[in-house]
């Protein structure tokens, strides 16, 4: 069975369930508003992005992707700061230093020797795998330093910190390497399945997809807590910290 494109009649479906949810947190005066801007958004993205990948698909220019992973860099670095209230240029550039360095390094052997994709910037390949890398990237990077300064703010030192900062970012894959196969069937496998590829084919794609997520995290994370410690805010905390103990 080949599924080659949803009806907008039967899209309409899948948002039937929504509405309900939507209605019951209006009942219960949640913030029904701002699910009703998240799915407003999620639309407009979605269908944006969906127009324009076709042309960027059809690009022969190395540059014009490089570009474009450029920007996913530069935003998911920006995004994974959103979970303390500090921004500044400093911790930005850490941010960015990391997820360049952990995904990129990740995307390069994956691509290049892994999927061995021919051109080596074929944009059908490489803008699906840098968004997977950058976007899991981003959160490990929220996880960890939401709770590296929840850690320090509690008293711990810099080094007891990192390691439970490390092992927070880290959770949701590990949790995910129990639960896949058995609980669930990721999203990348899903698709390939329905689209009629070889179940045993997915599998090894999706292996694949969970080693180059989990590197990609774990050296990003890894790369940001050890710069995180020349901040001057975390000094500060830590300086702090060690005169109250």
């Amino acid at each position: 069975m080949n599924i080659e494109t949803i009806p907008l009649s039967q899209l309409f479906i899948s948002f039937i369930p929504v509405a309900m949810l939507a209605v019951l947190m209006w009942h219960w005066n949640l913030a029904y508003r701002n699910l009703i801007y998240a799915m407003s958004r999620m639309l407009i993205q979605l269908l944006t992005i969906g127009y324009v990948l076709i042309y960027i698909f059809d690009t022969d220019s190395g540059l014009i992707v490089l570009g474009i992973l450029m920007v996913m860099i530069l935003i998911s670095s920006w995004i994974a700061l959103n979970t303390i209230k500090r921004h500044s240029f400093s911790l930005y550039g850490m941010a960015l230093i990391s997820i360049a360095l952990g995904g990129g390094l990740t995307l390069i052997l994956v691509s290049q020797f892994v999927l061995q994709i021919d051109p080596w910037f074929s944009p059908r390949f490489m803008i699906p795998l840098a968004g997977m890398v950058f976007a899991n990237a981003m959160t490990s990077l929220s996880l960890a330093v939401d709770r590296l300064d929840s850690e320090i703010s509690n008293g711990s030192t810099y080094e007891k910190a990192r390691g439970i900062a490390f092992q927070t970012a880290l959770i949701p894959i590990i949790n995910s390497f129990f639960a896949v196969g058995l609980v669930s069937l990721p999203g990348m496998m899903t698709g390939q399945i329905l689209s009629g590829i070889s179940p045993f084919i997915a599998a090894r794609y999706q292996i694949m997809v969970m080693c180059m997520i989990f590197s990609s995290n774990g050296i990003a994370t890894a790369c940001f807590l050890i710069l995180l410690k020349r901040d001057a805010y975390f000094q500060r905390k830590l300086e702090s910290s060690a005169t109250t103990d």
